[in-house]
This record gives structure tokens, C-alpha cells and sequence, in this order.
């Protein structure tokens, strides 16, 4: 019963092996860790989502520059720690979000990353 109440959850909302899957699925990304106890999803070697594998799991993306204010003042939500001024938003715990939702800002944060590099980094990653 456990293990069907669990599979339900993550149907649902968010959860650090949720974001693992997701992260993993676009193209280009990898994933490691920094700062002892930060999973890093990058895309070239720039981050893209970060969340902490210490409870609660403070999970952070980044926005684009015109919604950073006001999702950033959302219930939940703050500026992210020392990522605030390149517009990244944090939330303590990724629990708070439904799937969608979460996935939602995953892949345009990863996009917002991507848009960045430059055109010989994207074709050498197959991005063009």
C-alpha cells in the first residue's frame, strides 16, 4: 500500500528522483554534484536546476528576467541564494510544486540556458 501511495505522489508533485528523470531527458544535460550536497543539472556546463539533497531539498531554476519578480514573492518561492541576480528563483522544497508545474519551469529554464551558448557549443552538442 505504501509503495502505490508513493507512486501516486510522484504522479503528482515533484520529488528529487522526478527531477532526476525529467533533467536527464533533455537533450545535452548532465548532471553531478557541487558543493558536497547539490545536485547540478547543466547544459554545457552551465546549470540550469540545482537542487539540495539535504531536507528539505531547496530547489532552484532559472526565470526568465521579466516573471523573476513576481515568482520570486510567490508563496513558497524566494530568490535563489547567491543566484538571484542572473534571475533564479528557489523553493524550499520541490514537494510544493505539482509535476507539471515543475517540469514546466525545468525545461524553460533549461532553455534559457541553452539560448545562451554559443552556436559552435550547440552544434558540437547536437543543438542547432
Amino acid at each position: 500500500m505504501a509503495e502505490l501511495q508513493l507512486f501516486y505522489y510522484r504522479m503528482k508533485y515533484m520529488d528529487i528522483e522526478t527531477i532526476r528523470k525529467f533533467c536527464r531527458s533533455l537533450p545535452a544535460a548532465t548532471e553531478d554534484i557541487k558543493w558536497d550536497h547539490d545536485l547540478c543539472f547543466s547544459v554545457c556546463g552551465k546549470m540550469f536546476v540545482v537542487i539540495d539533497l539535504e531536507p528539505p531539498n531547496r530547489f532552484s531554476f532559472k526565470v526568465p528576467d521579466e516573471e523573476f519578480e513576481e515568482l520570486s514573492t510567490r508563496e513558497g518561492f524566494m530568490p535563489a541564494p547567491y543566484m538571484a541576480r542572473a534571475k533564479w528563483v528557489s523553493t524550499e522544497s520541490p514537494s510544493h510544486l505539482k509535476k507539471k508545474e515543475g517540469e514546466q519551469f525545468m525545461r524553460q529554464s533549461y532553455e534559457l540556458v541553452k539560448a545562451k551558448l554559443t552556436k559552435k557549443a550547440k552544434a558540437e552538442l547536437g543543438l542547432s
